[in-house]
């Protein structure tokens, strides 16, 4: 049975040519290691520099040169809430831009397997928890991050749209909050676990009394290392077709207060944490509902205290050469 000219999911050609944009990032490094792991031996990357992504022609004349037959769509503009309220205009256009030229050019060049790779800030600010996929476009959008969820929805819908109008059996994940190797920690651009992470090491180094955490760390997160992420991603391209976004996480929360209390144990501060709760908390909770993917036989591996010590192990190891 196919789809178009193309075979339904199966076990992916370990020889064909895999592009996976982003790769330099959490996400699409990620995807790179989980690949090199099972055998595949053309992987292809290519730096902002060697190829900007927003630059339609130049990503045509890649696609059309290098010719991938699978393709992972991890690059994106991303950053926490501080700048995508600072910076709204371009984590939409920049977003925008990366995905229709990377999609339209895959299109022409009639990539195999293509995954599009989200964000669970698509999902409605107040969605019924654990978030169904079926809660997509059903409520609005955190004001924070609405440009970054509206160029991500965007992307699901152009996905949805390739498979309609031209029969690929192209796919979207959207995970959770992601956290590993390759993050970004500096201060004003990290998301809560890296910011955490940087916070108590510097603490624990300098023999800080005390750290300040923002809030009162009482709303809810889910956390999922990014090597869980790309086993899923893997997982999904060889077993699952079908137009809606699947989730992709660990299932479980906790609150902002127990990571900082895991975080403060790995890396070893033994001073106080005190919480300003003059500052805001932000959604109260935001849990995935990971059970199609866990129907389709995976689930997550790796402990969030596993994680952290894998990330603080990483982190100590390339701290030089961190953004500031």
């Amino acid at each position: 049975m196919t789809v178009g000219a193309h075979s339904l999911p199966n076990e992916l050609n370990r020889d064909a040519t895999f592009y996976v944009a982003g790769h330099r990032g959490l996400a699409g490094s990620a995807i790179v290691r989980k690949l090199q792991s099972v055998g595949f031996e053309n992987i292809v990357g290519k730096t902002s520099k060697e190829l900007d992504l927003k630059n339609r022609e130049a990503v045509f004349e890649f696609f059309a040169e290098v010719k991938p037959r699978y393709v992972v769509l991890a690059a994106a503009k991303v950053g926490g809430i501080l700048a995508n309220s600072t910076y709204p205009v371009d984590f939409l256009s920049d977003n925008m831009r990366i995905q229709v030229n990377v999609l339209d050019a895959a299109r022409e060049a009639e990539v195999e397997r293509l995954l599009f790779l989200g964000s669970s800030c698509i999902y409605p600010k107040w969605a019924e928890q654990p978030i169904r996929e079926e809660s997509l476009l059903t409520g609005h959008l955190e004001p924070t991050n609405e440009a970054y969820a509206i160029a991500k929805i965007a992307g699901i819908l152009h996905v949805q749209a390739v498979r309609r109008q031209f029969g690929l059996p192209w796919i979207s994940a959207m995970p959770t909050n992601l956290y590993g190797p390759n993050d970004n920690f500096s201060p004003s651009g990290s998301h809560v676990l890296p910011a955490l992470i940087r916070r108590y090491e510097e603490a624990a180094a300098s023999d800080a009394p005390a750290v300040t955490n923002w809030g009162t760390g009482s709303p809810r997160r889910e956390f999922l290392h990014a090597d869980d992420m790309a086993d899923a991603c893997l997982h999904l391209l060889e077993n699952y077709d079908g137009p809606d976004q699947i989730n992709v996480g660990s299932g479980t929360d906790v609150t902002i207060r127990e990571i900082a209390e895991t975080v403060a144990s790995v890396v070893g501060f033994t001073g106080e944490t005190e919480w300003d709760t003059t500052k805001p908390d932000g959604t109260p909770q935001k849990l995935l509902d990971v059970s199609k993917l866990a129907q389709m036989g995976w689930t997550s591996k790796i402990g969030l205290r596993e994680g952290v010590e894998r990330t603080v192990a990483w982190y100590r190891d390339h701290a030089g050469a961190l953004r500031k």
